[in-house]
């Protein structure tokens, strides 16, 4: 004789309706999103000519935020994006998209947001810049660098050429950088709006000192790929020149 030691069968548990599931997975995906965008990794382009040849207009790139977590900041070779410090940027291009659907998609990082700036770190808190030896290279702190590999020249006699004319025939030294900024320029150095174009100028009278460094807290992340177009896909690495700089003297 056999009892009934149990239940026979267990209930199925209950399933959401098609609709809800939707809507919860797609709940899931934005906060990942925004996640991902808030502390990882973030889409940007190229909004000038500033970064070539590396770097080309339009070009997408992703930064990665987690090298500058807690107290770590940026180093020298890094290129970075950054919000503008204030007028480095013309309106048309601190707009951002304009389109709704390229809006939402900026809020979570999968579209490029408008009023930030590409260039690559020059000189970190405490470094001394110079331009430039007699083989046109920008020395900091006393060492020069060898950027050959990545600069454009664009038909300058040297690689820190004045913004203003694209001339080598003034020389130019900026430094000590304070604390909390760095000095940052553009590879296309004739045709870069950075901070070698916001030196005051011993004939400028609306210029004001220390608009040429930029607050590391302005630094979004590190461009550590370009991804597209596909066709010239690659990893952003620091060059090696930027290892033999020496710490700056005391």
């Amino acid at each position: 004789m056999s009892g009934r030691t149990g239940r026979t069968g267990r209930s199925k548990r209950k399933q959401l309706p098609l609709w809800q599931e939707t809507v919860l997975l797609l709940g899931v995906a934005l906060v990942l999103a925004v996640v991902i965008k808030t502390f990882f990794v973030q889409a940007f382009y190229i909004p000038s000519e500033s970064m070539e040849p590396g770097l080309i207009l339009n070009d997408r790139i992703l930064i990665q935020k987690v090298s500058y977590w807690g107290d770590d900041e940026p180093e020298r070779g890094d290129v970075v994006v950054f919000k503008d410090p204030g007028g480095w940027l013309p309106p048309i291009d601190s707009a951002g998209p304009t389109n709704p659907v390229a809006k939402a998609m900026a809020k979570i990082g999968l579209y490029p947001t408008g009023g930030h700036l590409v260039k690559r770190v020059v000189g970190i808190a405490g470094d001394t810049i110079e331009c430039c030896d007699d083989r046109g290279r920008l020395l900091v702190n006393g060492k020069p660098l060898e950027e050959s590999g990545y600069v454009k020249r664009g038909g300058a006699e040297c690689n820190g050429p004045m913004p203003t004319n694209g001339a080598c025939d003034e020389k130019w030294e900026v430094g000590p950088i304070p604390d909390g900024h760095i000095f940052v320029m553009g590879d296309n150095r004739s045709r870069s709006a950075d901070s070698s174009q916001k030196m005051c100028r011993s004939d400028e009278t609306e210029c004001v000192p220390g608009d040429e460094f930029v607050p590391v807290d302005l630094v979004v992340g590190k461009v550590f790929v370009l991804l597209w177009p596909a066709d010239r896909f690659r990893w952003n690495t620091r060059p090696a020149t930027f290892e033999d700089v020496p710490d700056p003297s005391p």
